[in-house]
């Protein structure tokens, strides 16, 4: 039985939405973990990013697609008008722990970025602080937290571009008295795909990680202002803008530095302006970089909140979650992702040196799955349009079809990687735990039936 909660405030303007989820994506994905990926592919990682762009795309099609159809339903709706609320309860909550998941991971992040200038101070402290300081943000109105992740995010987007023009200029000696290494870091360390072309899906582990977060604006539907118009419009202009934030300054980073000498434990941004000599250069990336990785934490906070108040107005989760706080901020949910986020903080006391690896398969592997199951919607729901859709995913439904199979075949690579194997066991325990939930929870619907 559903809740009827006050409805959610539809204050969020369409550049609100662009870049609340670019600031979900922009995060310790290209800032810290693109060392990772790096080091498993080389410089022939673009590609990595570049294939999984184009799932994306694909994704994010199948969702303004659907928002044309039905507006006024956010992502998990057409999950469950597709498959029923035994699934999209599974579904919403899986994507609650793995925004949660998200949010440890940047907060440890902007952690061990503070540590650049705090070394002494233990990085469970710092993380805690930062959590706190996501947590108060969060507590703002709808409209006010739209305008600050704006401004947020945009620095960050500021900073890639100027990171990208000065990377260049670099590679190419248009700096007087700079060296132009040019081609050579590319070619003299093993070549473009120094531990073979094989190695990009090793990296795709990393990068679905990296642009999970992309679907957030499918949970931005019930608080966006005409949100069918506007999301058609939006995706177009936002995929390109993640793949070229991602592949253009990883290619800088490789031309740079030999892809062999990153350092798991600095940001390769950093790196770069140090190795160059630009030490002043590097604490003010260093700020930005914890800007970016907070903007990210504040979008994750954001996505679990209102995943949760979903769920709660459709039954699936307890209805205290739907309560909202007069400024119109899912006030329970919040409280609950707070306690999450505090004790995942802590994480960072255990496990310092495990802790990105053993974190970011988490939310990679579930990203997969929602992914997944937007695009089976689309593909189930299609069949069914009462209206004529104002977006059409090209290519249906062969487009969307390999793109499934695409993505079926890297979320068996994560179960068979053994650097996952903690990672995705826990993931997988969840599963289970919430379909033998499910059943419970919805055992009266399926006798009426």
């Amino acid at each position: 039985m559903k809740s009827n909660p006050t409805p959610l405030q539809k204050k969020l303007l369409p550049r609100h939405i662009s870049f609340m989820a670019m600031g979900g994506v922009i995060g310790t994905g290209i800032f810290k973990g693109s060392a990772e990926t790096v080091s498993l592919a080389g410089p022939g990682v673009i590609f990595s990013y570049a294939l999984a762009g184009l799932l994306l795309l694909v994704v994010m099609g199948a969702i303004a697609e659907m928002a044309t159809v039905y507006p006024g339903l956010n992502m998990k709706d057409f999950i469950r008008k597709a498959f029923g609320n035994r699934i999209s309860f599974i579904i919403g909550w899986l994507y609650c722990f793995m925004w949660l998941a998200v949010c440890v991971i940047e907060v440890i992040a902007a952690g061990s970025f503070l540590q650049f200038w705090l070394p002494d101070v233990p990085l469970w402290v710092l993380s805690l602080a930062s959590a706190g300081f996501i947590l108060a943000v969060n507590m703002m109105s709808v409209g006010g937290y739209g305008e600050f992740e704006f401004w947020l995010a945009g620095i960050k987007i500021a900073m890639i571009i100027v990171f990208i023009v000065l990377g260049v200029c670099m590679l190419f000696g248009f700096i007087p008295g700079a060296s132009a290494p040019w081609r050579h870091n590319f070619t003299a360390y093993g070549g473009f795909f120094p531990n073979g072309w094989t190695a990009i899906f090793s990296a795709l582990l990393v990068v679905m990680f990296s642009y999970g977060g992309s679907e957030l604006i499918g949970l931005t539907l019930s608080e966006a202002q005409e949100a069918e118009k506007v999301l058609p419009k939006v995706v177009k202009s936002f995929i390109l803008r993640v793949v070229l934030f991602y592949t253009l300054p990883i290619l800088i980073i490789c031309g740079l530095i030999p892809w062999n000498t990153l350092s798991e434990h600095t940001s390769p941004f950093v790196q770069v302006l140090t190795s160059a000599g630009l030490q002043g250069s590097a604490h003010l990336m260093n700020f930005i970089l914890i800007t970016a990785v907070l903007s990210a934490a504040n979008s994750g906070i954001y996505g679990a909140t209102r995943m949760l108040h979903s769920m709660a107005v459709d039954g699936e989760a307890p209805a205290g979650l739907a309560r909202l706080s007069a400024k119109g901020v899912p006030i329970n949910s919040l409280k609950l992702s707070a306690v999450v986020l505090i004790l995942g903080s802590m994480i960072a006391y255990f496990a310092q040196d495990n802790v990105f690896r053993l974190l970011m398969a988490v939310p990679g592997f579930v990203v997969l799955l929602v992914w997944i199951s937007i695009l089976l919607a689309e593909w189930k729901l299609r069949k069914t349009y009462h209206v004529k859709p104002g977006f059409i995913v090209w290519g249906y439904p062969y487009i969307t079809f390999i793109s499934v199979i695409c993505l079926s075949v890297i979320a068996l690579l994560f179960l068979f990687d053994a650097q996952n194997r903690i990672s995705i066991g826990v993931c997988l325990a969840v599963m289970c735990v919430l379909t033998v939930c499910s059943f419970f929870r919805f055992k009266r619907e399926s006798l009426r039936r």
